[in-house]
Parts: structure tokens; sequence; C-alpha cells
């Protein structure tokens, strides 16, 4: 994200994970927050992945979506086993530097699955 106080708040998540893991009040609230600065960013991408993020965690009480894969030699992918808390942390800092051209690319994947599993 570009805004100063976006980057602030992913911070903010992301430490409280680290420490406290997933408390999905405080946290959805926070991403509410955060979406309204996305929205200030005009990042569709971020705005949408945010709102989804935060209708699956109420509904869900974790984040045990499957975004990241990895490939055989044979291309073959596979899914990565991953605990919810890192899974979360490692999707908050993709947004932290939303604007990088991977990154972008792996906050689609997430969108994705996080709209397979909502809808």
């Amino acid at each position: 994200m570009k805004l100063a106080a976006a980057n602030k708040n992913l911070e903010s998540i992301i430490e409280d994970v680290k420490k406290n893991g997933i408390n999905v009040k405080m946290i959805v609230e926070k991403l509410k927050e955060l979406r309204e600065l996305a929205l200030k960013e005009k990042d569709p991408l971020v705005t949408k992945v945010l709102r989804l993020t935060y209708e699956y965690l109420t509904e869900k009480s974790c984040f045990n979506i499957q975004a990241q894969y990895e490939e055989d030699d044979e291309g073959n992918e596979y899914p990565i086993e991953i605990e919810d808390k890192e899974n979360f942390i490692y999707f908050l800092n993709l947004l932290l530097r939303s604007d990088h051209k991977v990154n972008r690319e792996e906050i689609k994947d997430y969108r994705s699955a996080l709209k397979l599993e909502l809808y």
C-alpha cells in the first residue's frame, strides 16, 4: 500500500497477530479501516481482497485459505501446508508491498481462493 497510514495499520495488525494470534473481532475492525484507505488509494485489487478477507474471517473465524502452491519437477502443483497464523502474516506482508508485480499476482491468488470459499 502507498499511504503511510495504511502501512502503519498493516504493521500494527502483523505485530498483533504475531503476539496474540488471529483475534477475529479486532482484526476485522482494523481490516475495515484499512479497506477505507485502499479506497482512497484507488486500488481495486487490495480493496476487494480486504473485504473478502474480513468476510471470510467473520464467517470462518480462521484464515485457512489455500493460495500458496509449489510445483514439482513434472509441473504438478501442490498446496503448501501452512499454519493459519503464518499464512495470514504472509498475506498481510504481501499487502505491505502491494505495488510489487509478483506480490500482486499472489494477492490475486488469495482473492480467487477467498472468492471460491465464500461464494
